[in-house]
């Protein structure tokens, strides 16, 4: 079984933020093209957009982003660079999208079901030499296969349930994934399979989040579920709150960066008494949560402090500014750096 990586996707989001502290003005907001959208499966759970450049003109995101970005991306870096790509100066920005495995059980248990497993599918955006990268591969004798005139290059084996494969769409454009997922990104490309923009759900949230930040995702209703769960696990606390999560339908994130991190977590709730009674539930979660740190993690306490949790219509919104000392404390004491 594959191990999630959905919290560390979510850790990387809100590290990334702090590092764009450092810039010396305001950063524009992220905005992913329609186009690149498009290529992603329709049934893709959580989608994700990060723009690396920007992150990367602080001098210390080189040690952090080892730890933070999602394991899956590292993979694909070490492989672009066998073949004498630079992922630091060649890759600008980065979409994912993560489709979970089927939830177990019926009815009640299947409605509250989170992810327990995963395949990903990703999009590297930036300046390749497709040509020399292959014909780099083909010396190593890489397990290949082809779909529609394409090569894909196996990372591993090429026949493990675990093995990903990376291929150029184009001279601006690599995908990297498992292989499953990497066939329905090109039978999307070709009018084969149905893409993201024929998700009825995700992608008008997608649309909504694209330009608001400059690391955004959204999730569908298992990941809102699993994401809450370990966002907010003080809400177990409370025998109401099941009821109400499993009812949960999505989650925006949005993270910019000025003279300060800003933060928003926007989660769209079953119905507005939901999310009355959500907002509620969270407010002395979070309350109990930094009685709890004022000791072991004073950080994080002054960080629960800053929360403000506000319901609107059938969401409720968390919205926190951080300083850029806050957010390298926080960072300092791990506290993004979650174990999967």
């Amino acid at each position: 079984m594959k191990r999630t990586t959905t919290m560390r996707s979510l850790a990387a989001m809100a590290v990334l933020a702090g590092l764009l502290l450092a810039l010396p003005r305001p950063a524009r907001a992220g905005r992913l093209g329609s186009d690149v959208i498009a290529l992603f499966p329709k049934e893709v759970g959580e989608f994700a957009y990060a723009d690396l450049k920007k992150a990367r003109t602080l001098k210390w995101f080189p040690q952090l982003k080892e730890q933070l970005l999602p394991a899956r991306f590292r993979q694909f870096e070490q492989f672009l660079a066998s073949a004498g790509i630079d992922p630091n100066s060649q890759v600008d920005e980065l979409a994912w999208g993560l489709v979970a495995d089927s939830p177990n059980g019926k009815g009640e248990k299947a409605a509250s079901a989170v992810p327990t497993g995963e395949d990903v599918v990703g999009v590297a955006l930036g300046n390749f030499n497709p040509e020399s990268a292959e014909a780099f591969f083909k010396t190593q004798k890489l397990p290949t296969f082809k779909a529609r005139g394409y090569t894909l290059f196996a990372f591993g084996t090429g026949s493990g349930p675990n093995d990903l494969f990376f291929f150029f769409l184009d001279s601006n454009t690599a995908a990297f994934g498992h292989r499953k997922l990497l066939e329905k990104l090109i039978e999307v490309r070709f009018g084969g399979e149905e893409g993201l923009l024929r998700n009825e759900t995700l992608y008008p949230l997608i649309n909504e989040a694209n330009g608001s930040g400059v690391v955004w995702a959204v999730l569908n209703p298992a990941y809102t579920r699993l994401a809450i769960h370990q966002l907010a696990p003080e809400l177990g606390q409370f025998p109401e709150a099941a009821q109400l999560v499993s009812r949960m339908k999505n989650l925006i994130i949005n993270v910019d960066a000025s003279s300060s991190v800003d933060g928003k977590f926007e989660a769209v709730a079953g119905s507005t008494e939901d999310a009355n009674t959500l907002a509620q539930l969270m407010q002395m979660g979070f309350l109990y949560k930094q009685y709890q740190a004022k000791q072991s993690n004073p950080e994080l306490a002054q960080l629960l402090n800053q929360m403000r949790v506000t319901p609107a219509g059938d969401r409720v919104e968390l919205r926190m500014t951080l300083s850029e000392e806050q957010m390298t404390a926080l960072i300092r004491n791990n506290t993004f750096l979650l174990k999967m």
